[in-house]
């Protein structure tokens, strides 16, 4: 069923699409939504329990705030594609689609690497901590998804925009050697790592903690070549709250 120009008015009580700003179409069997291109100004959207599968047409929402697409037919994650483009996403619920997979914790974090300005996932708040993870676990969608079927919510798009055929997200960045490591640390003008003080990624790492942290560490600073000025500014500003936070515990505990 496709959404009508009439429908959308009516619901929002509005005379004309430009002054809707809140729409709620739950459980309307809608499996399109064309009419989502002629709604500049909507800033929530409620869409769960009906059979949309292609998000195209929100792409141009560029005030939406809030998005609920829970128990819907999005087969694949590749459609985030067109919500990357929304500067004020805050909330999105996705949940019971197929494109979820059987691995819930892959899925949160490629949401959250292509999302990186979630407040909230799936009525869960979004952690800083769950950001830099998703640098390492989640999938980069950097092309929009392919329309044909789709096996477990993959889509061959989504697993080869892996580092690998078989490999797990982010794991070309995790094997990166000492060498590259410090290049990518001369680069940023950071001093090397001394080869005492670096943990291999092998099968025979025992620590597991440092193992994570350094996981983590290489991927942020392999990452950060990408950023441009105001990127930086904001991991400068995210490190320096980090900081704090850290500085306050210390005292806390002395």
């Amino acid at each position: 069923m496709r959404l009508s120009r009439s429908a959308v008015l009516a619901q929002a009580k509005a005379a004309a699409l430009d002054g809707v700003r809140r729409l709620n179409c739950w459980g309307s069997h809608l499996t399109d939504i064309s009419i989502c291109r002629d709604l500049p100004n909507i800033e929530v959207i409620t869409f769960s329990v009906n059979g949309i599968s292609d998000l195209e047409p929100l792409h141009q929402c560029q005030n939406l705030s809030e998005l609920y697409l829970r128990k819907n037919n999005i087969t694949s994650l590749d459609e985030l594609f067109y919500l990357k483009t929304l500067p004020r996403l805050r909330v999105l619920w996705l949940a019971e689609n197929p494109c979820c997979g059987p691995d819930p914790h892959r899925y949160r974090m490629t949401v959250l690497r292509n999302l990186p300005s979630l407040q909230k996932l799936d009525n869960q708040a979004v952690t800083e901590e769950e950001l830099s993870q998703a640098l390492v676990d989640g999938v980069e969608i950097t092309a929009p998804p392919a329309r044909r079927s789709v096996e477990s919510g993959w889509s061959e798009g989504t697993a080869s925009s892996a580092a690998g055929s078989t490999a797990e997200p982010g794991s070309q960045l995790l094997t990166c050697s000492l060498e590259e490591t410090n290049k990518t640390q001369e680069e940023l003008d950071m001093k090397p790592v001394p080869r005492d003080k670096y943990s291999s990624f092998s099968s025979q790492e025992t620590d597991c903690s440092c193992k994570k942290r350094n996981n983590v560490l290489d991927a942020i600073l392999l990452l950060m070549k990408e950023l441009d000025t105001e990127g930086l500014e904001i991991i400068q500003q995210t490190v320096a709250r980090r900081l704090q936070a850290f500085q306050k515990k210390e005292l806390q505990e002395e």
